[in-house]
């Protein structure tokens, strides 16, 4: 609810403060006086752009300040949440421009852009102007006032809920559908390479061994005989070492008895006589199994020449890298393996969303095709009501392709306006205060199951009178039962219904007109509607007619 309005040197405006009703606000006054400038004014704390030919004064900036009242709305409690504004008992939106054309805009004092001042002006103001067809030729409001009405406000949040988790799902396929398909691509080649490494079977280090096998194998007759000869020294000479040693062992010990050192002595040397004939016989076993075999060594060649080959084709330079590359490839492979198995899995719960969407869905469709032939029937009977008997509006619920984020459904709202039996889509028609009027007598049949912001008419009474603006005057005064609006009227039907009257009017100001508003008093009511009815100066007829409608 819009509590207070401040404008401070915008256009003919000096300064002027407003405290609305939270019920049904009139504005009215001479064509001219300033009414539209008060919505310009307004506009601007919506969002709207600005520049510095609004100043009315160059020298001083302009200031055009709002308080409202809606800390009971939700969508407004979670908008301060999310852009981190201070939630406060009341709403204040302020807008200041510029003598050089630049325009700040506050909320609750905290600096906010545009794009942030729109989206919360949307939430709290819904103004409506002639040739301001936009909300009425939305599809989202199309299919909200129809919900509203069919009662599926309760069904949409579970339907919504599992519909997101049907998209999630269907993009998380499509993700790993996107993975096998590039994994696939690779596929056939990483086999055809895990397959030659499975089948070269190297173990631990093997071309490593192989190679030095290799060395004793091509110098095995030199080496049997390199070893057969130091052998043959240690054990079988004329004079073997180990004998000589074992000789020289037992003379250290016959002068054990003369010096306490040579029993350490001839330990020691005794320690190397067995570590020698340990050696001997090492020797000899290995001497024993170095053969030569040219079958031998044409198996290590092939398996070395095997080995390097695979190494100089991935850039490897040991046996352990090979191996560490087998184990990579089947990875790659066990992975395309693992994206077989998550599709299915992740196609199994898309199409049981997919189900569950579709039986909501189908419900939802129901009560909107059972709810479209009474609104369409109510919303004619209110045009007929409010002077605009030849209008026709129509509404179609047409099939969706693909699950839409509000089920199978498309809402299209379709108007006639002469009686043709040609309807269009609402976009395509633009037919000032008839569309406007359209959108009152929507807006009041949902008024009760939705929550709408402040409404705000301008002027939509254009080309009617006598009993068709007495009637859009009924239609306001029930809605704003439950919600506040604001009427710029030509319209003495219309202000007579008024629970709070204002009057627009022009001043003199330091040598300067100026445009000034007022709260009439229930006199002042009375006079001003009469004047509406029959000129500057009513007829006494007039002021009783007027004493009659402000009355009823």
């Amino acid at each position: 609810m819009l509590q207070k309005l401040n404008i401070q040197n915008y256009a003919i405006i000096s300064e002027l403060e407003i405290y609305f009703s939270g019920k049904l606000n009139i504005i009215t006054g001479e064509t001219g006086a300033g009414k539209s400038i008060l919505m310009g004014a307004l506009s601007l704390i919506l969002g709207e752009r600005a520049d510095s030919t609004v100043l009315l004064q160059k020298e001083k900036k302009a200031v055009v300040e709002g308080w409202f009242r809606a800390m009971n709305n939700k969508a407004i409690q979670n908008f301060l949440k999310e852009n981190d504004l201070d939630a406060e008992e009341l709403l204040m939106i302020r807008r200041e421009i510029s003598a050089n054309g630049k325009s700040r805009a506050f909320i609750n004092d905290t600096p906010v852009n545009l794009t942030q001042l729109k989206a919360l002006g949307m939430m709290l103001v819904d103004l409506h102007q002639q040739f301001d067809t936009q909300e009425l030729s939305s599809s989202d409001f199309q299919q909200e006032v129809l919900d509203a009405l069919a009662g599926n406000n309760e069904l949409l949040q579970p339907y919504q809920q599992v519909f997101y988790e049907y998209k999630k799902a269907k993009k998380e396929l499509f993700e790993l559908l996107s993975e096998q398909t590039v994994a696939n691509t690779a596929l056939d080649y990483n086999q055809f390479l895990f397959d030659e490494l499975e089948e070269a079977n190297f173990s631990e280090n093997e071309l490593e061994e192989l190679d030095a096998e290799l060395k004793l194998l091509s110098n095995a007759e030199n080496v049997k005989q390199e070893l057969s000869g130091i052998y043959f020294e240690l054990i079988e000479s004329e004079q073997p070492a180990v004998q000589q040693i074992k000789m020289l062992h037992h003379k250290l010990q016959s002068l054990n008895e003369y010096h306490t050192g040579i029993a350490d002595l001839a330990k020691r040397l005794l320690s190397a006589q067995l570590e020698l004939a340990d050696i001997a016989d090492d020797l000899e076993h290995i001497n024993n199994s170095v053969n030569y075999s040219a079958e031998r060594i044409q198996i290590v060649n092939d398996r070395i020449s095997m080995g390097y080959k695979l190494q100089k084709k991935h850039g490897l330079g040991s046996t352990n890298e090979l191996l560490k590359l087998k184990d990579e490839l089947q990875g790659k492979l066990n992975e395309i393996l693992n994206i077989s198995e998550a599709i299915q899995l992740k196609e199994k719960e898309s199409a049981g969303l997919l189900q569950r969407c579709e039986t909501l869905a189908k419900t939802i469709s129901a009560n909107r095709t059972k709810a479209i032939k009474p609104f369409i029937g109510n919303v004619n009977e209110l045009l007929a009501r409010i002077g605009m008997p030849n209008a026709r509006f129509a509404a179609e619920v047409l099939p969706l392709e693909v699950l839409g984020e509000y089920g199978i459904d498309k809402i299209e709202f379709l108007f006639d306006a002469n009686k043709s039996n040609r309807f269009e889509p609402l976009r395509k028609v633009a037919s000032g205060g008839e569309l406007s009027r359209l959108m009152l007598c929507i807006k009041s049949l949902v008024a009760k199951k939705l929550q709408l912001p402040t409404l705000i008419f301008d002027e939509i009474d254009s080309g009617i009178s006598g009993e068709a603006a007495k009637q859009v005057g009924n239609i306001m005064k029930e809605l704003s039962g439950s919600h506040q609006l604001i009427s710029i009227t030509h319209q003495p039907q219309i202000a007579a219904k008024a629970d709070a009257h204002y009057f627009v009017y022009k001043a003199v100001e330091q040598d300067k007109i100026v445009t000034s508003i007022r709260l009439l008093n229930n006199d002042e009511r009375i006079t001003t509607i009469a004047q509406m009815l029959s000129g500057e100066r009513p007829t006494a007829a007039a002021l009783q007619n007027a004493r009659e409608m402000v009355g009823n």
